[in-house]
């Protein structure tokens, strides 16, 4: 039988009830003649209500204890999990991240997957069973519990689909693929069927929350198929990603925003940036930061999704000389081209002044047009956007 890696994310596993229809939906995967490997995220909430809990017992956790905390939720999901489908009468075993061979980095928090050797994984398989893997860890070298950070869920899945050369990669979510826009802001925004690993990696950088971006670098490396799919909805219906998706024209796929962000420069016009500027993200769990240098300034983009102790991060750059700024979103805009012609920079700002944003900043390559704008002008720049370049421009 041929492996499916399907990923389920927390609002899927929410309520036991959501539990038991995760469970059908899997050994209907099973019948229809598959061997079968689970991802599975917390429960609702409980990743959100378990670092609360660490907050009122330390404003400024430390690392290693928070992971040890926060993986709890998965172990929780996967254990249940596993229940329900032996109650369908399926042979099923759950296993910690680390029993299923997830080595990783050593950074607590915002670990990175190192390499998979998931040799219980393949025993279990080759035995009959169908395996359910806690999501969003793994253990570093040193033996240390570590998470992944936000949707590190994701990159779990699609890790392990490489690792055990998989036929695709299925995660399973609240809506049915990726849109052109957030359909909740962008109401006439469209599912797109198809999409190339550079579109997507260019998407999750920017903030789109369908699928993590070191899951897509993971399956362009093993040319893994993801499926991004709905959990209660057909399993034809979705968007596929994979090499040579996208559109067959240099025009632009999707529009997003990336309102959960610090930015941050000299305190100083023109001052440097601090020589351990570097090792104060780390500490504080912004390694994924973009930091950038140019002749006589600098600047870092940090995403806030993995930062825990903010109030201390704060006053950590304060002394160095860091400004920190929390009142701008990014708008990007993502396709192929765009920094060629026909050109869209020009028709881009066009709608954003018409629409009344004014911007603080732009970033055009390639693969996106992106815009630094007030916060509370970030629905209306993303609407402009998609209306100019997608709804008019990107006509085929």
């Amino acid at each position: 039988m041929g492996v499916v890696v399907q990923k389920y994310g927390g609002s899927s596993v929410a309520t036991p009830d959501h539990l038991k229809r995760v469970a059908r939906r899997v050994v209907e995967t099973r019948q229809a003649g598959h061997a079968v490997v689970v991802v599975v995220s917390a429960m609702g909430d409980t990743t959100n209500q378990l670092l609360a809990l660490a907050q009122s017992v330390s404003p400024n956790p430390q690392r290693r204890e928070l992971d040890m905390l926060i993986t709890t939720g998965e172990r929780m999901s996967m254990a249940l999990l596993s229940m329900a489908i032996q109650d369908l009468g399926y042979p099923a075993v759950s296993f910690t991240g680390s029993q299923s061979g997830i080595i990783t980095t050593h950074n607590h928090s915002n670990a990175r997957i190192l390499r998979v050797t998931p040799v219980r994984i393949r025993a279990a398989l080759d035995a009959g069973q169908i395996v359910i893997v806690a999501g969003f860890q793994g253990v570093s070298e040193q033996l240390e519990i570590t998470s992944l950070g936000r949707g590190g869920s994701d990159t779990t899945a699609v890790a392990l689909a490489a690792a055990l050369e998989a036929d695709y990669a299925e995660i399973c979510s609240d809506v049915d693929g990726v849109y052109s826009a957030d359909p909740r802001g962008v109401p006439d925004a469209r599912r797109i069927d198809t999409l190339g690993y550079d579109e997507m990696q260019q998407l999750a950088d920017a903030g789109a929350k369908v699928l993590n971006a070191e899951a897509v670098e993971w399956a362009r490396r093993n040319g893994i198929e993801v499926r991004c799919v709905q959990t209660d909805g057909p399993r034809e219906v979705g968007t596929r990603i994979k090499a040579g998706g996208g559109l067959p024209h240099a025009r632009v796929v999707a529009v997003t925003a990336h309102p959960g962000l610090l930015m941050l420069g000299p305190d100083v016009p023109g001052a440097p940036a601090p020589a351990d500027l570097e090792a104060t993200l780390a500490a504080y769990g912004a390694a994924d930061a973009e930091v950038w240098r140019v002749p006589g300034s600098w600047g870092a983009r940090v995403p806030k999704q993995n930062l825990h102790g903010l109030a201390a991060f704060r006053e950590a750059l304060t002394r160095l000389g860091v400004r920190v700024r929390e009142d701008l979103t990014l708008v990007t805009a993502v396709g192929r081209g765009l920094a060629g012609p026909p050109g869209l920079l020009g028709p881009a700002r066009e709608a954003l002044a018409e629409a009344g944003v004014a911007t603080h900043g732009q970033l055009v390559d390639s693969g996106r047009l992106a815009f630094l704008v007030d916060a509370a002008h970030g629905p209306t720049a993303t609407r402009a956007l998609h209306a100019a370049l997608i709804g008019g421009l990107d006509a085929p």
